[in-house]
């Protein structure tokens, strides 16, 4: 599993699907777009869902456990990067369309993402 590094969060995808988001992502900071981005809380991460406000001001960084580049779906990034421009923004999908879980720990919100007290 790879991760992204964003604002003291690190969330953990599976490398395939990391790849996409990269892309996207890329794209929309290349912009100069702010968006939010949601995925599916796996048991280990509390359950849930997790959202976070992306903005190309604060420094992201992917790290794949991997050392190949996964094979890419232009369609999968067509039906993320629609997601992205969308109003709930981008919601993180497997390549088959359902939702995709990740665990996030960080030093923001530390054990299941709760803020300390």
């Amino acid at each position: 599993m790879g991760s992204i590094r964003y604002d003291g969060l690190v969330t953990h995808f599976e490398d395939r699907l990391l790849a996409h988001l990269q892309i996207v992502l890329v794209q929309k900071i290349m912009r100069g777009e702010s968006f939010l981005m949601s995925w599916k809380d796996s048991n280990l991460a509390g359950d849930g869902r997790t959202a976070i406000w992306i903005s190309p001001q604060i420094p992201i960084t992917f790290k794949f456990v991997g050392s190949r580049v996964p094979e890419i779906s232009t369609e999968w990034l067509l039906t993320l990067g629609k997601s992205a421009e969308s109003t709930t923004g981008l919601i993180v999908t497997k390549e088959d369309g359902s939702l995709a879980e990740a665990d996030a720990t960080g030093t923001k919100y530390p054990g299941n993402l709760r803020p300390a007290k």
